[in-house]
C-alpha cells in the first residue's frame, strides 16, 4: 500500500496561512509528521492561490526537501505550474494528475516520461466525471489506453475511480468499490488511489465512515491512498486490512507500527 500524505494542501486554512506568510516551520513540521507517520509521498498543493501557485508550490517544494528524503506528490492540474517547478524535485515525483482531457494529457504525460514520474488519472472526461461503476471503469480503460500508447508503462499510472459524498447518494460509495474492484482485476499492473474525505461530506462522525470506506477499499483491491498518516485510528484500520486480507507477509507491517506507536 502507497500512502500519499495529504496535509499541506492549501485548501486546507492553517495551510494556506502558513503559505502566505511564509511559515516555512509550520511546513516543515508538516511534512515531517507525515514521513515519521508512514507516508511514501507528500502530497503539495497550492492551487488555492491560483495566479500565485507556481510560485509558492516552488516555497513549498524547496522548504519541505529541506527537512524530508521523500518523493512528493505534485499536486496541480495546470500543466504550465508542473512545468515551472518539477525540475526542483530531487526524486522521481508522483503527478496529481491528469484527465482525458487532451490538455492536461498532453501537458503532462511528458514529464512523467521525461522526470521518471509516476501519475494519477481521475475517472474523468473533460467536465464529466464518472458516477456508475461501468463509467468508472470504461473511462479507466481509455485512461489506460491514452497513456501506454505513449510509452508510458501501465505500473506508472494510478487510477482515481473517484469519490462522491454517500450522503448526497446511497449508491455512490459502492460504485466506487466495484469500479476499484473491476479496474485492478481486467488491468494487470496498474494501481487504484483515492482520497478517503469526500465519501464522508456532511455526515457526523466523519472519521469513522472514512475508516470504514477505507478498508472496504483494500479489500477491494485499492494499492494507495491520498490521506493522513498521522491519524493513528485511520492508519490503525489500514494497517489491519491489510493484514487481514493477506497483504502484510508474517503481519509485520501491522507489528512494526504498533511498536512505533502508530496505531490507534
Amino acid at each position: 500500500m502507497i500512502i500519499i500524505g495529504e496535509k499541506i494542501n492549501s485548501s486546507r486554512r492553517q495551510i494556506a496561512e502558513a503559505i502566505a506568510s511564509g511559515n516555512r516551520e509550520y511546513i516543515q513540521n508538516e511534512a515531517i509528521v507525515q514521513s515519521d507517520a508512514g507516508a511514501d509521498y507528500i502530497d503539495v498543493n497550492a492551487a488555492a492561490f491560483m495566479e500565485k501557485e507556481a510560485e509558492y508550490l516552488r516555497w513549498i517544494i524547496e522548504a519541505v526537501q529541506e527537512v524530508i528524503e521523500l518523493p512528493l506528490c505534485i499536486d496541480s492540474p495546470d500543466p504550465k505550474v508542473i512545468g515551472k517547478v518539477i525540475s526542483l524535485v530531487k526524486k522521481p515525483p508522483m503527478i496529481n494528475s491528469i484527465t482525458l482531457e487532451s490538455s492536461r494529457l498532453d501537458g503532462i504525460l511528458p514529464f512523467v516520461l521525461d522526470y521518471r514520474a509516476t501519475v494519477i488519472g481521475l475517472c474523468q472526461t473533460g467536465n464529466r466525471m464518472g458516477k456508475s461503476a461501468a463509467e468508472k471503469v470504461e473511462i479507466a480503460g481509455r485512461l489506460i489506453e491514452k497513456v501506454t500508447s505513449t510509452g508510458i508503462g501501465i505500473n506508472t499510472l494510478f487510477i482515481d475511480p473517484l469519490v462522491f459524498p454517500v450522503g448526497a447518494d446511497s449508491n455512490s460509495a459502492c460504485a466506487t468499490l466495484d469500479a476499484i474492484e473491476e479496474i485492478m482485476k481486467h488491468y494487470q499492473g496498474v494501481h487504484t488511489v483515492c482520497g478517503l474525505t469526500n465519501v464522508s461530506h456532511g455526515l457526523p462522525n466523519r472519521k469513522l465512515v472514512n475508516r470504514t470506506f477505507l478498508a472496504e477499499a483494500v479489500a477491494r483491491g485499492l494499492d494507495a491512498a491520498i490521506l493522513d498518516p498521522s491519524d493513528k485510528q485511520l492508519l490503525g484500520t489500514l494497517r489491519a486490512a491489510l493484514m487481514l486480507m493477506g497483504k502484510d507477509e508474517y503481519c509485520m507491517g501491522y507489528i512494526k507500527a504498533f511498536r512505533k506507536g502508530l496505531l490507534a
